[in-house]
């Protein structure tokens, strides 16, 4: 597939299953996020895979952080919910970001960089015929998910991306009008 097809008709997947991407796969979507805008040549994201039985493992770490950020007693469908949801897919890669300090680029662009990094992983993932979505939400920035997953305290999650086999074909892109964002700046 060529890029620009790649990059006009992305769009998220939200129903995977096995199998998760191969390596080959896998090797052109990381090399893909490698080529993110990166002011300074910080390099500021790293990503962690889980996948297999580790799945479990980061559903336990999500149940434990909603169960004490939420201050009342979760219900059970609650909790199982919660428990699943690193099942949705058979791979997940977790965006992170290691803010540092430097003079000429804030955290926040750090953080846009990363984001970067992912939209370009997402781009390369629908070129390779992988289904992925990500997600954010309360759980990414609860800070006994980053405790569980062993980030430094510089550290921050930017997001979880869900990657599989599409359970279905892609949605259609939706066809957005590029005058409706776009438009010539005039000085007064």
């Amino acid at each position: 597939m060529d890029a620009l097809t790649a990059l006009h008709n992305r769009v998220s997947t939200g129903k995977l299953v096995e199998p998760a991407p191969n390596e080959q796969q896998r090797q052109n979507i990381f090399r893909a996020a490698l080529r993110a805008a990166d002011h300074a040549c910080l390099r500021p994201w790293r990503f962690l895979m889980v996948e297999g039985q580790e799945r479990e493992r980061l559903g336990e770490i999500f149940l434990k952080a909603a169960e004490q950020s939420e201050g009342v007693p979760l219900t059970e469908a609650q909790r199982q919910r919660t428990l699943v949801m690193p099942l949705r897919a058979p791979l997940i890669i977790v965006a992170i970001t290691r803010l540092q300090e430097h003079p000429k680029v804030p955290h926040l662009e750090q953080h846009m960089s990363t984001a970067g990094a992912v939209q370009a992983m997402l781009t390369a993932a629908y070129a390779e015929g992988v289904g992925v979505y990500w997600r954010t939400g309360p759980l990414a920035n609860n800070p006994q998910v980053a405790q569980g997953l062993g980030l430094a305290e510089n550290e921050r999650i930017d997001g979880f991306i869900y990657c599989g086999t599409p359970d279905k074909a892609a949605r259609q892109a939706p066809d957005l009008q590029v005058d409706d964002f776009f438009s010539q700046w005039k000085a007064n």
